[in-house]
């Protein structure tokens, strides 16, 4: 039986390899590794079909160590177990460690997880894990930690291009049959940044034809027979529905967003995925605006975690109406990027000598903590000194916006700060530009 043309055309080196130049290219992080010898763990993070398989095992085939794959979706701890007892016990004492790779290693659970710490952390494996789910949420603070993880992007058009032309030219079968891309954009819309799926897609279409192949767009679409705006959890509709759905909330229209998420519902997502994604949006595009609404968000994500299809549908339409018809603030989102842009552009400036900690009399005799001034021991808990470092003092990261809840806390810092917060307009607009 013939390979799938994505299997026959898989890259076994890291110059057939397309696309990821930002990690494979001359220079670029991992292609240093590889081509130093020297790897450590990573998590491979990004979409379906770009490539994070087939880059586990180049860098298995370029080391010449054992490679051993776990799918997460069938192993349990006891085959976690018995890989690692193989590693241990066929490694010799100046060979690289075997690399153990998992694919969809977010689907591990945290038993799971925990039992490869320790071959991880004395190098008994390296570890490469790939991952279609924000790492972040997914894999364990102590794995993640021992990791470097490194973010794939989806193929873009010239990488897509690339790749239709290597599969007609070089693959035994298809060079065989005069194929003629006369046009692509069906096959690119189709794929959506998918290598695996675009290649798919071209096998299917060449063998609906006789010998000779002229490819249009009318005869993708003909031979896909399928709803161009079909929800695919693991294609590019993926990525643009819960756009959609994050954009009707940010932009105050329940309907828009219940129906995103019928379409989500429908097509099979990940509840919890749902759930993530509206905790991000309650603290993003709602904030000080209606703090509840990060509470409402959580509760959800909690109920879809107890409770599960198909009444945690309730639960998450119940938090996204109540995000959609919140009133909306990104003062807090804007004010973390514009502090993390002063730390990145000043430096560590020292903390002031009135803020340190003095724990010693050395601290004390060297000044550590003399001149604080306890708000508590002042008429309404507040006195006015200095908190941020001397480069900085006069600067402002919290803009407060206009709505009810937020414009009573900025009401308040104007009655403690005086000058310093009665310029927030100008500054609101300046940073909004």
């Amino acid at each position: 039986m013939s390979q799938p043309l994505a299997e026959r055309l898989r890259p076994r080196t890291l110059d057939e390899y397309i696309g990821q130049r930002h990690l494979v290219g001359e220079g670029a992080v991992l292609r240093t590794m590889i081509d130093t010898g020297r790897v450590s763990s990573f998590i491979l993070w990004g979409p379906p079909g770009v490539g994070k398989t087939t880059l586990a095992q180049i860098i298995a085939h370029k080391l010449n160590t054992p490679f051993f794959t776990l799918s997460a979706v069938t192993s349990g701890v006891k085959d976690v177990r018995d890989v690692i007892e193989r590693a241990e016990k066929g490694r010799f004492f100046n060979e690289a460690s075997p690399i153990l790779f998992i694919d969809e290693i977010h689907r591990f659970s945290k038993s799971q997880q925990d039992s490869l710490l320790g071959a991880v952390e004395k190098g008994v494996v390296t570890l490469i894990g790939a991952t279609t789910e924000n790492p972040s949420f997914e894999v364990i603070r102590p794995l993640l930690s021992r990791c470097q993880l490194y973010v794939l992007k989806p193929l873009e058009k010239d990488d897509l291009l690339q790749l239709l032309n290597r599969a007609i030219t070089t693959d035994v079968q298809l060079k065989q049959r005069h194929i003629e891309l006369k046009e692509t954009s069906a096959l690119l819309r189709y794929s959506g940044g998918d290598a695996r799926k675009l290649l798919n897609i071209l096998e299917l279409v060449v063998d609906s034809e006789s010998h000779d192949v002229t490819i249009t767009d009318e005869l993708v679409v003909s031979r896909l027979q399928q709803n161009p705006l079909a929800y695919d959890k693991d294609g590019e509709m993926h990525y643009d529905i819960i756009s959609a759905f994050i954009k009707s909330i940010r932009g105050s229209d329940p309907d828009a967003a219940l129906y995103w998420m019928a379409r989500m519902i429908e097509g099979g997502e990940d509840p919890q995925f749902i759930a993530r994604r509206m905790v991000i949006s309650a603290s993003e595009d709602i904030g000080l605006a209606n703090p509840n609404a990060l509470l409402l968000a959580n509760a959800a994500f909690d109920t879809v975690m107890k409770i599960g299809w198909p009444e945690a549908r309730i639960a998450l339409a119940e938090a996204a109406v109540y995000l959609a018809t919140s009133p909306k603030s990104n003062s807090t989102y804007l004010g973390i990027d514009a502090a993390l842009a002063a730390v990145r552009a000043t430096g560590n400036q020292p903390v002031p000598l009135h803020l340190r900690n003095a724990p010693t009399q050395l601290m004390k005799d060297l000044g550590y903590h003399d001149g604080y001034k306890y708000p508590h021991d002042y008429a309404g808990h507040f006195t006015p000194q200095q908190y941020l470092p001397d480069a900085l003092r006069s600067e402002r990261f919290w803009m407060g916006q206009h709505s009810p809840a937020e414009d009573k806390l900025y009401q308040r810092m104007v009655s403690y700060w005086g000058d310093r917060y009665k310029d927030n307009n100008k500054q609101q607009e300046e940073q909004n530009q």
